[in-house]
């Protein structure tokens, strides 16, 4: 059996003693009286389920994990963030004596603005070393703090401002998006609070060179962030590691529901301290001082919480915060630049970055003939994949890339998560002795990479593969990917004061005997997981989630105009997928073109980005009546309509889709075809028209 297997074993088969082994590998201010819990949670309407909880009785700061143990262990010369800057051509490094220098210093004055252990902070953050100080001191005193995308327009600020009720806002004067220059943080943080319905009583703003925040108004409650941290500098105000019990949030992060509303989960500071601290050895093979993680993601989504921030600072190694694209920063090459600058050993992108470097660098003459060549991509140990699926071609590319170019036994590792999970569900492990207490952390050779698959099940993920009534099928037929309880530490147990939509969204559907992951996929025989789609139709834009049932629908029917909207995503080469709306007028006029005009259109579009942000843009729309089919529960059947717009990618108009026996109008997908097929011609030769009129031209 293979190390990655044993390992796996074990935590199955006796989490408590495989996670209590683990618990040791943190410092904990009183240590808990067990690893785990089982319990039994009663909803208001009765309802009964299985509740789980890691590490009860224990007293622990994250915090204090991340820092102060390293420089107390005589660490706090090691480097601990890089922060490397192309859109603003500046870099920073930090030692963790530095690091905690920062922390202590902002940490107290927080506390001196009224913020209290227990209380949210919301943090609307570009990717600067400012944003790392903030949630590392928001923590240190046993607040939770909730990070929000920089890039999310206010009405999505705004909402999740009114969910989570924060005592104060930290944020930056700007955000500097690529190559498009500075994005002000002001008006769009100032509209944020006006739509809210809760009102934060400070914002402390971080003033940026690039473009300042004024004028700062102390009668709103704005706070400059730089003089406030250069009084309590002044004054040797700081602030002690405040300890938190294990069940204790530590953060909120939303992530979109069905209903259009986010749904808060909330990580508990305990397992998710214990489970990340293993899964960065465990998985992505980083282990201490001089080890260095590079992971291009945003602090704003769950990969870049896990493994940008807390992750390599759990373990004493170093992060690089990268504030930049994959090409246009300046160019395709920039990835290839911070792994030969900073002598990175484990990468961790999206497929979506790597698909934008190809359409850049189709030759791969970056990383080929420059980078490669002189050497400086020896460090690289793995290119870790995650946000949606890897296409095989994708990683077949970049393996035969790093066996020639990094280090021996370089390996592409697909992997697949959630912002639930708070660490990876499946992948391959690049360490996998460090799951075992008496084994040495040298790497062992890991499992077979299979291209199209995330790997193997973590430990303490029990994934299984089930029909809809939750009966397990065989290996290697398709079904609703689900885990047994208990989940992995690292993992949710709850939603922010919603325990009722926690039971609804993920344990109702299988009456409370699975957690329902909401992914389609399989199980082979060899126990490699295939993730093909998301079973409730979520789709993958530029590595984003978003929910085609909720928010963008939401946003199109706030159009007066448009009676009813379904959402699916159509394949496209760079963003892995793109928006496209199926629309119902309201109107009892129904315009025979399937083509909406151009002023619908921009209003429409208008409308996802003032919502959701420009990057829910749609790729088309599609207007017609009585072309949304539906089951006769009133189930809208995207997967029909995203079977028949893949098919009309390939000019396949004709070809049969499947059909479930539980349509209440059938001829709704003849109608919608037909539809879709008018769509193609039209745009088809409005396109042999641009092309004919740029000809004389």
């Amino acid at each position: 059996m293979h190390m990655q297997d044993q390992v796996y074993q074990e935590s199955i088969q006796d989490p408590e003693d495989f996670w209590q082994q683990q618990a040791g590998n943190v410092h904990w201010h009183k240590k808990p009286d067990r690893a785990l819990q089982k319990t039994t949670k009663t909803l208001k309407n009765g309802i009964k389920h299985d509740h789980w909880s890691w590490y009860p009785g224990g007293e622990i700061s994250t915090t204090y994990n991340c820092v102060d143990r390293h420089v107390h262990n005589g660490n706090g010369d090691s480097i601990a963030i890089c922060w490397d800057s192309p859109v603003t051509g500046l870099k920073e490094q930090y030692t963790y004596k530095q690091l905690l220098e920062e922390v202590q210093t902002l940490a107290g004055v927080l506390r001196e603005e009224g913020v209290k252990k227990g209380d949210v902070v919301l943090i609307y953050m570009p990717m600067i070393p400012a944003a790392l100080f903030a949630m590392l001191s928001i923590a240190r005193i046993g607040a939770i703090h909730a990070v929000v995308f920089g890039g999310f327009s206010p009405s999505s600020l705004a909402q999740r401002m009114e969910a989570s009720r924060p005592r104060a806002v930290m944020t930056a004067s700007c955000g500097i998006e690529g190559s498009k220059g500075p994005v002000g943080y002001k008006s769009l943080l100032e509209e944020a609070v006006q739509k809210s319905s809760h009102k934060p009583s400070k914002t402390i703003i971080w003033q940026r060179e690039q473009h300042r925040w004024d004028p700062v108004l102390k009668e709103d409650g704005q706070r400059n962030w730089q003089r406030l941290v250069k009084s309590a500098r002044n004054r040797g105000l700081r602030a002690h590691a405040v300890p938190v019990k294990s069940s204790d949030g530590l953060y909120i992060i939303y992530t979109s529901g069905t209903t259009g509303l986010p749904k808060g989960v909330v990580r508990e500071a305990g397992g998710h301290a214990v489970g990340l601290n293993f899964s960065v050895k465990y998985l992505f093979g980083i282990h201490g001082p001089g080890d260095v993680m590079f992971t291009a993601s945003d602090i704003g989504w769950v990969v870049g919480h896990s493994y940008i921030v807390y992750a390599p600072l759990l373990a004493g190694a170093t992060t690089v915060l990268f504030e930049g694209k994959p090409v246009g920063t300046p160019d395709a090459s920039t990835f290839w630049r911070i792994i030969e600058e900073y002598k990175v050993n484990t990468m961790f992108t999206a497929p979506t970055a790597l698909r934008a470097i190809r359409r850049e660098d189709g030759d791969n003459d970056y990383f080929e003939q420059i980078y490669g060549n002189r050497g400086g991509l020896r460090s690289l140990r793995a290119l870790f994949l995650a946000g949606e699926r890897s296409e095989p071609s994708i990683v077949q590319m970049y393996q035969k890339l790093l066996a020639k170019h990094c280090a021996g036994g370089a390996v592409v590792v697909d992997n697949w998560w959630s912002s639930e999970s708070g660490s990876p569900i499946s992948g391959i492990a690049l360490s996998a002795a460090a799951g075992q207490e008496f084994a040495s952390p040298h790497r062992h050779e890991p499992l077979a990479i299979k291209p199209g698959s995330a790997g193997k099940a973590m430990p303490g993920f029990d994934v299984r593969v089930v029909d809809d009534e939750g009966n397990e099928v065989e290996r290697g037929n398709m079904g609703n990917i689900v885990m047994a309880i208990p989940l992995a530490p690292t993992a949710f147990t709850t939603l922010w004061e919603d325990e009722e939509r926690f039971y609804r969204g993920y344990l109702k559907r299988f009456d409370g005997k699975w957690v329902d992951t909401g992914d389609a996929g399989m199980i082979d025989e060899e126990g490699y997981i295939s993730i093909m789609s998301r079973s409730d139709d979520i789709i993958n834009v530029a590595a984003h989630r978003f929910s085609t049932v909720g928010a963008i629908e939401q946003a199109i029917t706030s159009h007066p105009g448009i009676a009813e909207a379904a959402v699916v995503g159509v394949p496209d080469q760079l963003k892995g997928h793109l928006p496209f709306a199926f629309i119902t007028l309201t109107t009892h006029h129904h315009p025979h073109a399937a083509v909406p005009d151009d002023k619908l259109l921009k209003e429409v579009q208008s409308l996802v980005r003032e919502q959701i942000g420009a990057i829910a843009s749609l790729g088309g729309m599609i207007q017609g009546k009585g072309m949304i089919p539906k089951t006769r529960s009133g189930k809208t059947l995207r997967r029909v309509l995203r079977e028949l717009l893949e098919n009309a990618t390939h000019g396949d108009f004709g070809k049969e889709v499947q059909v479930p026996t539980t349509i209440e109008d059938a001829e709704a997908v003849e109608v919608a075809r037909a539809k879709i097929k008018e769509y193609f011609r039209q745009k088809g030769a409005d396109l042999h028209k641009a092309t004919e009129a740029r000809a004389k031209l």
